[in-house]
């Protein structure tokens, strides 16, 4: 018998994500952690108790293959958990592709698992700039405050990795999977409670492997998080695909129904913790407009070459002279920004590619299994300045480089300390690791926050 409080259990497909839906649950007032793997009951019962847990993965890297290694045990530890709501947590931006990170695969290996019933996915965050219309998605940029159609975004139509080129989110997973998917648009939320209610079960009783739910303003959040949580109640656990505009959705549906304990802290102030080590990995523009930011405003400027990093050969003098350079500075008090570009045209990264292909891989593979270990070196960077030298504060940038670190730094679970910047909050660490136990981290997605992101991490915000 698991926790009889237990309303929620979600898995990321990466770290800034996880704990972008640990953020929305934590500041609704519920109890909850983010685990690193999927956690017992025993070991829930243990800590005492939870509204909700997430668990931190990496799976929006992976391969379709890696992922039909990777998925299906998690889905079993979770599926036994027995939450009403179980939430494979992807980007707001849904970026993925057929190779890397596939959502359709994952909707294939979840009805594997969990059944045939229609996964429904929720793909709008308004509180993050997301909006979903007519399956259509929406999302704003970093880098001019507009609303732009996700394949022409400044910064995801031009992701590294998995560059967005459809609007159409339908239309964007049938290049994934060959699964019947079809749409809840936005006239089926105009109605009373009553039609809605009817328009659903006409949705479900097509019987579709997935539902798309479009979310244009919180109102509809507050109605998809009803819908939802009707189902499971009324049929058991309800997987389902989406950003942390699910957790939104629930979270609101369960204060407009007084289900929700009053917050009982808050989470606004945030201390300066001078001298922090920030490390980017992201490519976009707005992460470079960061990183300039914070070098203007006196972080020491720690340049990484990525092909030197991950070199063989060059490799570990590569790697002993950043992690010198860092403590030298942080030493004398100095706050570090590391990065591995300054925005999508810093020739860095293609030169870590065109090495890896000069070595006989593909293009996609360089792309893939070259960004794997330069996260996972860059992880050994920070886990070697932290064994020199405690810190108080750690800030990652850029997905998957914040996944990859994280990993190998290996702290037992993540909670909610405060609010640094929407859907990348300041968390703190729970370890019995000496350089880890004074830790607050930050996961932070390539395109949040505002230009003075570092900056605030470093100086707080107490006037």
């Amino acid at each position: 018998m698991t926790d009889a409080r237990l309303r929620l259990a979600f898995y990321g497909d990466d770290f800034t994500g996880s704990s972008d839906a640990l953020e929305v649950l934590a500041f609704a007032g519920l109890r909850c952690a983010l685990f690193l793997k999927p956690p017992t009951r025993e070991q829930l019962a243990a800590l005492g108790g939870f509204d909700a847990i997430g668990v931190a993965g990496d799976s929006r890297a992976m391969t379709p293959a890696e992922m039909d290694s990777a998925l299906p045990p998690v889905f079993e530890a979770l599926s036994a958990l027995n939450a009403p709501i179980i939430h494979y947590k992807v980007c707001s931006t849904f970026d993925s592709a057929p190779g890397i990170g596939s959502i359709g695969r994952v909707m294939e290996l979840a009805r594997a698992s969990f059944g045939p019933r229609t996964i429904p996915i929720v793909a709008g965050t308004p509180a993050l700039k997301r909006f979903c219309a007519f399956g259509n998605l929406f999302a704003r940029s970093g880098t001019d405050g507009k609303i732009y159609r996700i394949d022409r975004h400044p910064i995801m139509s031009a992701h590294p990795v998995t560059p967005m080129d459809e609007g159409d989110l339908l239309r964007h997973f049938a290049r994934q999977t060959e699964l019947t998917l079809s749409g809840f648009h936005l006239p089926n939320f105009e109605g009373t409670r009553e039609q809605i209610d009817q328009a659903f079960k006409q949705a479900l009783d097509a019987t579709p492997a997935g539902l798309l739910l479009d979310t244009a303003s919180p109102a509809h959040l507050t109605e998809v998080g009803r819908l939802l949580w009707q189902e499971g109640q009324r049929h058991g656990p309800v997987f389902a695909v989406g950003s942390s505009g699910l957790e939104y959705a629930l979270t609101q549906w369960w204060n407009e129904t007084g289900t929700l304990q009053a917050q009982t802290r808050a989470y606004d102030r945030i201390e300066p913790a001078a001298p922090i080590l920030a490390l980017s990995g992201s490519a976009s523009p707005l992460s470079a407009a960061q990183i300039d930011a914070a070098i203007g405003a006196g972080f020491a400027d720690i340049e990484i070459d990525a092909r030197a990093l991950i070199d063989t050969q060059d490799g570990t003098h590569t790697f002993d002279a950043i992690v010198s350079r860092a403590l030298n500075a942080l030493r004398d008090g100095q706050s570090v920004i590391m990065h591995t570009a300054r925005g999508p045209r810093d020739p860095r990264i293609g030169g870590m590619l065109d090495a890896l292909v000069a070595q006989g891989m593909s293009l996609d593979d360089a792309r893939h299994r070259g960004g794997r270990l330069l996260g996972q070196r860059l992880g050994a960077i920070a886990d070697a300045v932290l064994r020199a030298m405690p810190l108080r504060r750690l800030i990652l940038s850029g997905g998957d480089t914040s996944s990859q670190v994280t990993q190998v730094l290996g702290p037992d679970a993540l909670e909610i300390d405060a609010r640094l910047t929407p859907g990348a909050p300041l968390c703190r660490v729970i370890s019995d690791k000496p350089h880890l136990r004074d830790l607050r981290v930050a996961l932070k997605g390539g395109q949040m926050g505002d230009e003075k992101f570092f900056i605030t991490a470093r100086d707080g915000n107490v006037s």
